[in-house]
C-alpha cells in the first residue's frame, strides 16, 4: 500500500518560515517526481511546487517563486518544502502527491493539471497570521 505522510505544519506569523515534510512508502520513490499541491479556504487547489524523481530538476508556481525550496532525500524517501518569507495568503492546507508514471515535473504538472494525481497526502494546515 502506498502511503504519504505530510507534517510539518502550523501558526506563524507572516515573514516567518515552515519546512514541510512528506514522507513515502509502498513505491519506488526514487522513481517518481513529486509535489505539493495547495488549497486556500474557498479556493480551488493548485499546485504549488514539483520536484523530479533524481531531484535534479524543479517547478514553482509564481507566486512562491524565490520563497519556497523543495527538496528531496531518496535514501529517505521523503520530500521537503522549506517555506520562508511567508505571507497570509501562504494560508492554505499543503498536499503532497505522487503521479506515478512521471519522472520529470513536466510531465508531472501535466497530470496534475488534469487531475492524474495516483497518491496523496492527507495533507498538513499553514496558517501565517500575526
Amino acid at each position: 500500500e502506498v502511503q504519504l505522510q505530510a507534517s510539518g505544519g502550523g501558526l506563524v506569523q507572516p515573514g516567518g518560515s515552515l519546512r514541510l515534510s512528506c514522507q513515502v512508502s509502498g513505491l519506488a520513490f526514487d522513481d517518481v517526481a513529486i509535489g505539493w499541491f495547495r488549497q486556500a479556504p474557498g479556493k480551488e487547489r493548485e499546485v504549488s511546487s514539483c520536484i523530479s524523481s533524481s531531484g535534479g530538476s524543479t517547478y514553482y508556481t509564481n507566486s512562491v517563486k524565490g520563497r519556497f525550496t523543495i527538496s528531496r532525500d531518496n535514501a529517505k524517501n521523503t520530500v521537503y518544502l522549506q517555506m520562508n518569507s511567508l505571507k497570509p495568503e501562504d494560508t492554505a492546507v499543503y498536499y503532497c502527491a505522487i503521479d506515478h508514471s512521471s519522472r520529470m515535473c513536466m510531465n508531472w504538472i501535466v497530470n496534475a493539471r488534469n487531475n492524474g494525481m495516483d497518491y496523496w497526502g492527507k495533507g498538513t494546515q499553514v496558517t501565517v497570521s500575526s
